[in-house]
């Protein structure tokens, strides 16, 4: 008989705990979903998701043109250390965008060139880090997109476990394995899993609206006029002379 689970995830064998630092099986969005969100700005995701999911901003590509589309799969490391970087590195699907927080230990090279080469080799969608990588001129050159805090020389260790495929605090929100991650050279969104088709829905539409504005503001007509701003001025008391 195997081992019964409580309700956290970890597994029970009579009096004993034992911890499950890596879920393997977990949900994510349709590919037909994913698929559909590749192109649009992040900024239009936002915007149409109620303006939730805002990724911080200090986040950024690596290098110009990058874009990360897919489900997170998620990794806690400690401070300093990319032991299990690695570890998601074996088990994301290919697709997976690896969503790592490094519990505020910023200024350490967690990934470098040698896990990009093994990270498209497996097909790994992207990487995004709250913390710095290194070797970035190399990864660029390969074509792995890479979302990091910055760049630092500085190494890393190899000895304390974390955790693969929990909820983590990423860049100021909080991520879910198998939510949604975007991100462009605007920044990055995350669209929650029960999300993702309304948001898409949205989105979409709002793609469409701004379309027929642009169309109308290419005539001339400012954008006072066409966002219907006037009564707000009015209302705030603004005097032109």
């Amino acid at each position: 008989m195997g081992p019964t689970h409580d309700a956290s995830g970890g597994a029970l064998k009579g009096d004993t705990h034992v911890m499950i630092h890596v879920r393997t099986k977990i949900e994510r969005p349709p590919q037909e979903i994913i698929e559909a969100y590749r192109g649009i700005p992040t900024a239009t995701i936002h915007e149409a998701g109620g303006r939730k999911g805002y990724i911080d901003s200090n986040i950024r590509p690596i290098a110009k043109g990058m874009r990360i589309c897919g489900p997170a799969f998620t990794v806690l490391c400690a401070p300093g250390d990319n032991l299990m970087l690695h570890k998601a590195l074996e088990k994301a699907q290919p697709g997976d965008i690896i969503v790592a927080s490094v519990g505020g230990g910023y200024q350490y090279g967690y990934f470098g060139d040698l896990m990009a080469v093994s990270a498209m080799a497996r097909k790994v969608g992207g990487l995004a880090i709250d913390g710095c990588v290194r070797d970035t001129d190399d990864i660029a050159a390969m074509g792995f997109n890479v979302f990091s805090r910055g760049y630092a020389i500085r190494g890393t260790v190899k000895e304390t476990l974390g955790l693969v495929n929990y909820p983590i605090v990423f860049g100021g929100h909080m991520v879910n394995p198998g939510d949604l991650i975007v991100g462009d050279e605007d920044g990055m969104v995350c669209v929650a899993l029960k999300d993702v088709k309304d948001t898409l829905e949205k989105s979409i539409k709002r793609t469409e609206n701004e379309i027929l504005k642009a169309q109308v503001l290419q005539t001339g007509v400012s954008s006072v006029k066409n966002n219907k701003l006037d009564v707000l001025f009015e209302q705030l008391g603004l005097v032109e002379e």
